[in-house]
């Protein structure tokens, strides 16, 4: 793959993220309300997510709990999760993004405290420095975000400062681009796109030079590594009691996912701030 000098630093890969999805906002928002917010994935995710939480705090009423949403996007986790009952912080790093989100949103987006739902604030910041103070948040929520950061160690450090004690985090995550450093992923990814497209599931969208990614996962630090061990190990000496499951692919993806995808699973990080 040809260097692209666009794309080196941090800096860079920053710029290069909110470019790539501001351009894509619209299209990804669409997709995530047509895919999940208006079918049985929304109460998968629902059941999923509250699941956790209520297992976590089975004595605290969702009004309590504070939740943080982080690389929101067009605004789905925080939406659901506010239909529970929690009060919701969602961030992001892209403002087209959080335009889509609180359109999403409509009338949970600061919701009055008396009402029958939770509220959701979204605000524009960067999941590796955030502009919180220790223990504000009881819970962290994220999806599809922690592969793309440049400084995951540094990001995962200051989401252990902001969680309460007790305090849980749910990552949703898989090994994205790690077929830019296998060859094995290269071939198992290949043979994904040709599955995929079999069934009509894979269709690029003219709007976004996906190259851009490819060019972003080759220089960040957890494309070419093996997850969630790494995550797991690195949680745990920071101060977390880390498990991982590596079969959560099977309850919240759709069929066509399960296949697009079936060489990328995902998995979900479980940890608990000591």
């Amino acid at each position: 793959m040809m260097a692209d000098d666009r794309v080196k630093t941090a800096d860079d890969i920053i710029s290069a993220n909110r470019a790539y999805w501001s351009k894509r906002a619209r299209t990804y928002s669409e997709s995530i309300r047509d895919d999940e917010l208006t079918n049985e994935f929304h109460r998968i995710w629902f059941d999923t997510l509250n699941g956790f939480i209520t297992e976590r705090f089975p004595d605290k009423d969702p009004s309590r709990i504070h939740v943080l949403d982080i690389g929101t996007g067009p605004g789905f986790f925080s939406i659901i999760l506010a239909e529970a009952g929690y009060q919701v912080t969602g961030i992001d790093l892209t403002p087209s993004m959080l335009l889509e989100a609180r359109k999403n949103a409509g009338p949970l987006v600061d919701a009055a405290a008396d009402s029958s739902t939770g509220s959701i604030e979204f605000l524009e910041m960067n999941a590796e420095d955030l502009a919180f103070a220790e223990a504000s948040f009881d819970v962290i929520v994220t999806r599809n975000l922690t592969w793309d950061l440049p400084h995951p160690k540094t990001a995962y450090t200051e989401w252990h400062r902001i969680l309460a004690p007790g305090g849980l985090l749910l990552n949703f995550d898989a090994n994205w681009y790690r077929y830019l450093f296998d060859d094995n992923a290269r071939a198992s990814y290949d043979e994904d796109r040709v599955n995929a497209d079999a069934i009509g599931r894979y269709n690029e969208n003219p709007d976004v030079d996906y190259g851009i990614m490819e060019e972003i996962a080759a220089r960040i630090p957890l494309s070419s590594i093996l997850r969630p061990d790494w995550d797991i190990d690195f949680l745990k000496g920071i101060g977390f009691d880390a498990t991982s499951y590596k079969d959560i692919w099977k309850t919240v993806w759709s069929e066509e996912d399960k296949v697009a995808y079936a060489s990328t699973p995902m998995f979900l990080v479980h940890a608990v701030k000591r």
